[in-house]
């Protein structure tokens, strides 16, 4: 694993972290501790599969002791141990214990004499003080490069050509060449290799080196002089080959190799383009697999090769590889350079329709680094640009009637025929495009009735000319932010959304903005919370697959969803903290603050912060609708009615609903406002538990049973209350479970008077809370436990 690079073990760190996939994987990875750094990307896999629950165990692998070697020669030998002691000590000596080496090392005693079969002993002997006396190298390469020499031409060719080629290469890359005159003997050579045990080759036709050692001493038998012209040569030879054949299975490799001659490809312009663009679609082809740092590396070698004038010359080519190129930097976190390129092709283009692709991934590189307003203000001054008219500013009234109206012409507009129309004209789908990049921007720069405005408009130009690609983001987006009452019409036009994905190619990070968009937002009312957290968690590795930061908007709603339902704190905390890594490791700001403020909530929740907290700080002055949901949360569950009936005036929620009640509770006259708190309440839980049983049935339950508790229906409570406790552990919500039996054994301490019975359902909250993680919690119930008098029991 020392030479994976990082894409191969995000790739390990995604299969072996699938919540949803198979749980009867068992995985190893082997490395040499003496061949990387403290900062190599293993340890970070490592940490991250700790951070993702992922149980790993650790072995370290030494060399063989004395006892053991000594056991292993016996054997090897026929022999007993005490007989051959002398010999294993000192091949220790040479070797410490390494077993490749033990072999080669007694090879080359063969080899030279010094190990032999004596016929009339009818054993191995040796001689120690001679091999002592001899100088014999006690280093493997050396012996490997011994033995090497002593083959024949076709098998050293055969090494060499491989060990040029790295560690592997497919077997059908040795037939392309023994096409060639010069390299017509390779097939006799991998032979040759083969039953020398210096290659093996698998079922797949995949050859590779039995040991890295044997690559380096194959590749030592070339002069260091000839290396970089025999890299050249061969990826020459295999491109000429190649393109005859139309095949492009071997791109990488060609290119790698014909990429060490840079010299002498500058010196030819016609050989410079034909190259430029066989790292191009190198790149183009590391980009379709999302290996962003490969496709930065040949693009980067793809531009290195063009010709000086070659926005003049070459146009066409210049503008296609400089965009690949600031997309597969900004991919790999290089934000400057790729804002470079892009304001440099800015500066070349013939027009402005050149310009768009790059205005729209500065948009995006300026909102990965937290540059919200100059994200916006791309935006809007593309959309001004081609046309569109766009308000100073929207009031609620303006925004009402914009939903109204967006609605009336779906209504009228949609059917079959319309499905069936798509948007021909390039601009604008580009207009659509930018005004869903420019809404969420809006939300967090202007305000939400102008966020509101631009889906209206991005919708009503698809209504009117046709659906394209970005068409889906935008109904959903006009579900998420402008319908969050109408669940009905909401699931409707969501549906019909998503249906409009199969007609499209839609990338990972338009797959990533649906997942946010629908999951995040509209499916909760419908699907299982869990459902929608594990959905989101796809679109969030879509979207970083795909090279796009905006993945991270789905990683905030994960959190979001997953503390609504209930998972554990600890891994909760543990799954932040991953995503707050990786941002610090993509070099971005992206919703870095409403993750931040996510982690202070599950903070609070676990011991309220004493011990996990982290720069809470952060949102004192922030009047966002994040910040309202969280803030009253940690209020709900710390017990601060009053504080928490304040915040859930500006996001409404079920605790919202439920505090109410509580401080109902504390009121001495509640008759008037009671019926009505209590009527809405209820009213608006029926609708949500009606849509979803599976989310809401349980907080329908407790709602109904504190509506009891206030009327004093003693046993229609219980039953309610145990209902609610019920349909809670069967949805999994344990925090929810633990709540309904506080406030069961509440309702028995307090209007009941069995303290017997409140000390049950307290042990069974205590039990719910320990399991979800919140000491917090614990350590309240415990405080009414020890308050209640049960010694007449």
């Amino acid at each position: 694993m020392q030479w994976a690079d990082s894409t191969a073990l995000d790739v390990i760190h995604t299969i072996l972290s699938d919540t949803m996939g198979s749980s009867c994987m068992f995985f190893v990875g082997t490395y040499r501790d003496n061949e990387v750094q403290i900062d190599h990307d293993i340890f970070g896999l490592l940490k991250r599969l700790e951070i993702s629950n992922v149980r790993t165990t650790k072995v370290y692998l030494a060399g063989l002791d004395q006892e053991d070697l000594n056991t292993m020669i016996s054997d090897a030998l026929c022999l007993y141990p005490r007989i051959c002691k002398s010999l294993s000590d000192i091949l220790f000596q040479k070797t410490k214990g390494n077993p490749f080496f033990v072999l080669e090392f007694m090879q080359s005693l063969k080899s030279h004499g010094l190990l032999q079969y004596n016929i009339h002993q009818k054993r191995w002997v040796w001689n120690e003080d001679i091999i002592r006396a001899e100088e014999i190298t006690d280093n493997v390469l050396h012996l490997l490069s011994s033995k090497m020499n002593g083959l024949s031409g076709d098998v050293q060719t055969l090494l060499k050509v491989m060990a040029c080629f790295g560690s592997s290469t497919n077997e059908s890359v040795i037939g392309y060449l023994s096409e060639s005159v010069e390299y017509a003997g390779v097939r006799n050579g991998l032979e040759g290799a083969l039953s020398d045990g210096f290659i093996v080759k698998d079922g797949e036709g995949c050859l590779q080196f039995v040991h890295d050692k044997v690559r380096e001493a194959a590749y030592n038998l070339i002069p260091d002089s000839d290396k970089k012209q025999l890299h050249y040569n061969l990826g020459q030879l295999l491109h000429s080959i190649c393109e005859r054949d139309d095949s492009d299975d071997t791109i990488f490799l060609i290119a790698s190799q014909i990429n060490r001659g840079k010299d002498q490809i500058l010196r030819d312009e016609e050989l410079s383009i034909a190259f430029t663009k066989l790292n191009m679609k190198a790149g183009e082809k590391a980009l379709d697999g999302c290996d962003h740092n490969t496709a930065y590396s040949y693009l980067g070698a793809a531009l290195s090769l063009l010709p000086e004038d070659h926005w003049r010359s070459h146009y066409d080519l210049s503008l296609r590889l400089s965009f690949l190129m600031a997309g597969a930097a900004n991919s790999c976190c290089q934000y400057d350079e790729a804002e470079q390129i892009l304001r440099g092709i800015s500066g070349r283009t013939r027009c402005f329709e050149d310009k768009l692709p790059s205005y729209f991934l500065l948009s995006q590189i300026f909102q990965a680094q937290g540059k919200v307003v100059d994200a916006y203000n791309t935006c809007f001054f593309v959309l001004l640009q081609l046309g569109e008219t766009i308000p100073d500013s929207v009031t609620p009234e303006a925004a009402k009637t914009m939903v109204e109206d967006t609605l009336k012409m779906y209504e009228e507009v949609y059917d079959d025929d319309w499905l069936e129309r798509k948007m021909e004209d390039e601009t604008m789908r580009t207009v659509v495009k930018f005004y869903g990049a420019i809404t969420f921007l809006a939300f967090l720069s202007r305000s939400r009735y102008t966020a509101i405005c631009f889906i209206c408009k991005a919708v009503q130009l698809s209504l009117q000319n046709g659906a394209c690609v970005y068409t889906p983001l935008s109904l959903l987006q006009l579900m998420g932010f402008a319908m969050e009452d109408k669940h009905a019409a909401n699931l409707h036009i969501a549906k019909n959304a998503l249906s409009l994905l199969e007609r499209f190619d839609v990338g990972g990070d338009q797959i990533s903005g649906v997942f946010m968009n629908f999951y995040g937002r509209i499916a909760w009312h419908y699907e299982p919370f869990q459902v929608c957290g594990d959905n989101l968690r796809r679109g969030f590795e879509s979207g970083l697959s795909s090279g796009s930061n905006l993945g991270f908007h789905c990683a905030f709603h994960v959190i979001k969803t997953a503390i609504i339902s209930g998972e554990k704190l600890d891994s909760l905390l543990k799954e932040i903290d991953y995503y707050l890594h990786l941002l610090k490791t993509y070099k971005s700001e992206l919703m870095k603050n409403a993750l931040l403020i996510s982690r202070e909530t599950v903070s609070a929740l676990i011991d309220k912060g004493e011990a996990t907290s982290i720069e809470a700080k952060v949102f004192n002055n922030s009047s966002q609708e994040p910040v309202f949901f969280h803030q009253a949360y940690r209020a709900f569950w710390s017990g601060y009615t009053v504080r928490c009936h304040h915040y859930f005036e500006n996001a409404h929620n079920y605790q919202d609903r439920l505090n109410s009640l509580d401080v109902l509770k504390k009121k001495k006259s509640h008759t008037t406002r009671y019926k009505e708190v209590v009527r809405d309440a209820i009213s608006a839980m029926k609708d949500a538990a009606a849509n979803s049983e599976w989310n809401f049935m349980n907080k329908l339950r407790l709602l109904e049973a504190e509506q009891q508790h206030l009327t004093r229906h003693h046993w229609r409570a219980i039953d309610l209350y145990d209902a609610s406790i019920q349909s809670a552990k069967k949805s999994g919500f344990i925090h929810e479970q633990g709540l309904a039996c506080e406030k069961a054994g509440f309702y028995f301490k307090n209007k009941a008077g069995n303290n017997e019975k409140a000390l049950e359902y307290f042990k069974k909250a205590r039990a719910c809370y320990d399991e979800w993680g919140s000491s917090m919690k614990v350590g309240f119930i415990k405080k009414e436990i020890d308050s209640l008098d049960v010694s007449g029991s």
